[in-house]
């Protein structure tokens, strides 16, 4: 079953899981020591990351290593992106307005 990423980051443990793995690939065990449940449950969360392509796998030895693949991310980030251009016209007409308003108390 194809996901929507959007599905994928929608639940915490899902983006708790995201966080750890973005600087360093980690073990299913070592991403189950960070979280009061159990290794299956994390499996699950790391099989869904995985159909959605936000991490991937690479073996070495006898582990399998979960890491980011940052270039998915990129489309969290496209979308957010219109909104951020309406969050930072707001600020920066925040900034004016303060700006404004400390030079008329002078």
């Amino acid at each position: 079953m194809r996901r929507d990423i959007f599905q994928a980051v929608a639940d915490p443990t899902r983006r708790a899981i995201i966080t750890l793995i973005a600087l360093n690939a980690m073990t299913p065990n070592a991403i189950a020591e960070n979280f009061n449940t159990t290794r299956q449950a994390v499996s699950k969360h790391l099989r869904i990351l995985t159909e959605c392509e936000l991490v991937k796998q690479e073996q070495r030895g006898r582990e399998i290593y979960y890491s980011l693949e940052i270039d998915k991310m990129k489309e969290i980030d496209k979308w957010m992106e219109q909104f951020r251009k309406i969050w930072e016209t707001r600020f920066n007409q925040l900034d004016t307005l303060l700006s404004t308003l400390k030079k008329n108390k002078k």
